[in-house]
């Protein structure tokens, strides 16, 4: 009798330091990587905040009144120029006004290259080209902290081409003075057709 409860302990006492092992060995990567992951995403909103993408993208910035519940979910505030007229797009994940349906990779290229998934060019005044010497890392970053957002359904107006004056209100951008004149056309500058994906 004294011998089977000792065996029972001992087998008892053996699958608990078992399962307590197995727990201690799996909780590190875990922890690790939801630390990385956070990091990550810390370090993309403060790449956002510092690159500006809330004083287009996100609703009020504009008007000195950001409203952070919206954040980045876009702004039908215009920006009217030889471009005709664009709007700040919803950044936010959501998968049918937003960029809920582009991976982080997508979001990486549009920020450094410009391009959208669809192939179409962003316009002014996206500022792309300042971004495109961003790092793997820092780029990666903002991909993950866009993605970490609170999805918010908002369709920015479509584009208008040039020509076209914007409902609402609008920034409007005289051509270039001559000194300003850029000396080749912009490359690649397309419209998407109308209801294609668009930041």
């Amino acid at each position: 009798m004294n011998w089977t409860r000792v065996s029972s302990f001992a087998l008892c006492l053996c699958a608990l330091t078992l399962a307590a092992l197995a727990l201690t060995s799996a909780a590190p990567q875990g922890g690790a990587g939801r630390t990385k992951n956070s990091s990550r995403v810390e370090r993309g909103r403060y790449l956002a905040m510092v690159c500006g993408c809330g004083d287009c993208h996100t609703p009020g910035s504009m008007y000195g009144q950001p409203d952070f519940d919206r954040q980045l979910s876009g702004s039908e505030l215009g920006w009217q120029g030889p471009w005709g007229v664009t709007y700040p797009r919803n950044l936010t994940p959501d998968r049918e006004t937003g960029i809920g349906a582009w991976t982080e990779a997508q979001i990486m290229r549009a920020l450094r290259s410009g391009v959208r998934p669809d192939s179409s060019t962003l316009l002014p005044p996206m500022p792309w080209q300042t971004y495109a010497a961003m790092s793997d890392e820092d780029a990666a970053a903002i991909a993950a902290f866009l993605k970490s957002l609170k999805p918010i359904q908002h369709h920015v107006p479509d584009r208008l081409p040039p020509g076209q004056q914007a409902a609402g209100g609008a920034l409007v951008f005289p051509p270039p003075p001559v000194w300003d004149v850029p000396k080749t056309p912009p490359v690649n500058e397309t419209m998407p057709p109308a209801g294609a994906d668009k930041k």
